[in-house]
């Protein structure tokens, strides 16, 4: 079934009830995002940002299904930190940064998977490995600063000379881009 298109008086109304609850909420936001991130700013400004984006889509694709804007971006946060754990969890389960790599023949943490679930990880290691190989030589470089070294937001943008917010939005640029090359693979 397709969805009818929105005209722009469509979208600007989306964008007027997100900003109006984003402006209410953002406060009460910034405190719970800090406290499921554990205090660490770089994650808590992680998940706000991943919150507003996904939010915004959302209203701008069903305005009408939302009754309380304010208490959707709640749900929306908790949703994201959610994604963030099982994220995170599935990360640990794939890469055993406590196996010590000289002591055995491979060290990888997926030998303990089974036959379909180590094709399923090496296609889709291979179709990151497509799509970081498709980049240009500053967005590898942005890959591998935040994905290979896992370096911290304000020494990603000590380092490329920029600003912290321009450095989060280069990243969330840099991975959607991975993502969708990901998706037409």
């Amino acid at each position: 079934m397709e969805r009818p298109k929105m005209d722009r008086g469509e979208f600007k109304a989306a964008d007027e009830m997100f900003a109006n609850a984003w402006r209410v909420s953002q406060p009460e936001l910034e405190a719970r995002a800090r406290r499921f991130a554990e205090g660490q700013r770089d994650r808590a400004e992680e998940l706000l940002a991943n919150t507003a984006i996904k939010a915004l889509l959302f209203m701008r694709r069903s305005p009408q299904t939302i009754t309380d804007p304010c208490g959707f971006l709640f749900v929306v946060l908790r949703h994201v930190f959610l994604d963030s754990v099982r994220r995170r969890g599935r990360d640990r389960e794939v890469f055993d940064r406590h196996r010590d790599i000289d002591s055995d023949g491979n060290g990888f943490a997926h030998d303990g998977l089974s036959a379909l679930q180590k094709l399923e990880l090496d296609q889709q290691l291979g179709r990151v490995i497509n799509a970081v190989a498709r980049l240009n030589r500053d967005q590898r470089r942005l890959f591998a600063y935040r994905f290979i070294d896992d370096l911290p937001y304000p020494v990603i943008a000590e380092k490329l000379r920029i600003n912290q917010p321009l450095a989060r939005k280069r990243v969330e640029l840099l991975r959607n881009r991975i993502k969708s090359a990901m998706a037409r693979d």
